[in-house]
């Protein structure tokens, strides 16, 4: 027997014979714990009640207001999927047809049913179209036609309100291009041709202010040659400077690049002088959407690390870069296409999920920090049917604005993607509602909601309320 040996059985025996510590507590002692912590409980339950007393009455207010209860009138739709085409035994036999889903008929351009999801030129509304039954009618889906009768290319875009002008102002991608493959099974894709404006006074006409930063025809190391790619401008204002600031999605053709794209300009029709990209944070960034906050602070929000994350961040006092602090929200939810907003306080914003081209389901997120922890409310969609709701009306988000004359209520902005021909795109916007109870429960509020539920509710027509809250005729 070594030494070894002989020190562990030192050890062991040590151990063995060690008599336990035993934790003494006075009886004052325990009656302070038992105190505090019923205390605690007391705190949380008066808090939890009062919140959602206030999310009652808030609500309430909200539900009683003429135009929401109009616009809480959702419609149902009923499609029936057209017969199965004809196929040959020999095809039968070596691949049984298994039957077709709607959002198959959806993608699929030689679809019966095509013209369900994207009405020809004839069902087109905008201010050229004649008759006053329709005048400031949303007919989410069908081609909008903006003061020259031509369709309106903005996708994947977003609303400036301008102080200085009282207009509003609508940059999108302009898509009006062939669309076509880089490569085999590559995604669809247009050139670069810009970034289009549109400007309005009530958010249903529109005249068209061109392209207000072009693509670059010649120079093919530039970010925005034509063979690159240019998605989900947002513009906002610095009122330090002076400059209208525009953030963009910028990329190769194979989608590697994954930056964001700067430009300026003195006015909110351009031209904007671009500027630079940049990996944000050193991370790779595609869809991706700028928040202006009531301090005037900035923020980016993209979706990075090959989509399984969100960052967010603050931006430059002067919003031509990002600050070295980043928070990463949503991870590994696989989220993107995000549309942030703000109501009484709270942080609220809708995201999909990465399925390419093809639809999906939305989710409702909420904090009480923009910087987070953030907090998944549920499918916001409402009305439809449930394939409707589950790929978010056939469509992705891009934006929410306030509805004007109607406080708690906003507008969803959404792409109805067409990957056969982008051009034909459609816009969907929608009646967006705060209030009600959340649909799932919550991680980190002791189970109690705190946020009131996002609905967004399907029409297939609606109309836009006018100020004071007057219905427009």
């Amino acid at each position: 027997m070594n030494s070894g040996d002989t020190a562990w059985k030192k050890m062991a025996k040590s151990k063995h014979n060690k008599k336990p510590t035993l934790l003494r507590c006075s009886p004052f002692s325990l009656v302070s714990t038992l105190v505090g912590c019923v205390f605690m409980i007391h705190l949380i339950m008066l808090y939890s009640r009062n919140y959602s007393v206030d999310l009652e009455v808030s609500s309430k207010l909200l539900t009683h207001h003429p135009i929401v209860r109009e616009l809480e009138r959702v419609e149902e739709e009923n499609i029936h999927m057209p017969p199965p085409r004809k196929r040959s035994a020999r095809a039968i036999k070596r691949k049984p047809k298994r039957p077709t889903t709607l959002v198959e008929e959806f993608l699929d351009e030689n679809s019966q049913i095509r013209h369900l999801f994207f009405p020809d030129m004839k069902s087109a509304f905008g201010p050229t179209k004649d008759g006053n039954d329709t005048l400031h009618n949303f007919f989410p889906g069908k081609i909008w036609l903006d003061t020259e009768g031509n369709p309106i290319q903005a996708h994947g875009g977003g609303i400036l309100f301008d102080e200085r002008s009282k207009s509003y102002y609508w940059y999108g991608e302009y898509k009006d291009g062939p669309t076509y493959h880089t490569y085999k099974n590559g995604p669809a894709r247009v050139d670069i041709i810009g970034v289009g404006c549109y400007s309005s006074k009530d958010l249903w006409t529109w005249k068209n202010e061109g392209v207000v930063l072009a693509a670059e025809e010649l120079d093919e190391t530039h970010d925005l040659h034509k063979s690159n790619v240019l998605e989900r401008p947002k513009v906002i204002y610095n009122s330090e400077t002076g400059k209208y600031v525009m953030w963009m999605h910028i990329d190769d053709a194979n989608y590697t690049k994954a930056s964001v794209g700067v430009a300026i300009s003195d006015t909110p029709t351009g031209p904007f002088e671009y500027l630079y990209s940049k990996s944000p944070h050193g991370f790779d960034s595609r869809d991706m959407t700028i928040f202006k906050d009531d301090d005037n602070i900035a923020y980016l929000i993209y979706s990075s690390e090959e989509n399984s994350v969100l960052h967010i961040g603050p931006l430059t006092e002067n919003y031509l870069d990002v600050k070295p602090v980043m928070k990463r929200i949503m991870v590994g939810q696989h989220r993107e296409a995000p549309a942030i907003f703000k109501h009484q306080n709270t942080y609220y914003m809708i995201t999909s999920g990465c399925t390419g081209w093809a639809p999906n389901e939305a989710l409702a997120h909420a904090a009480e920090s923009v910087m987070g922890p953030w907090e998944t409310l549920g499918n916001p969609c409402v009305g439809g049917n449930n394939v409707f709701r589950m790929t978010t009306f056939f469509s992705q988000s891009t934006y929410v604005i306030p509805l004007p004359g109607v406080p708690g209520a906003f507008i969803f902005m959404a792409d109805r993607w067409n990957p056969a021909d982008l051009r034909d795109s459609r816009y969907l916007w929608l009646p967006l509602i705060v209030g009600g109870p959340a649909d799932r429960p919550l991680e980190f509020t002791f189970g109690f909601p705190m946020w009131s539920r996002v609905s967004v509710y399907w029409h297939r027509q609606w109309r836009l309320p006018l100020g004071g809250g007057k219905m427009s005729a």
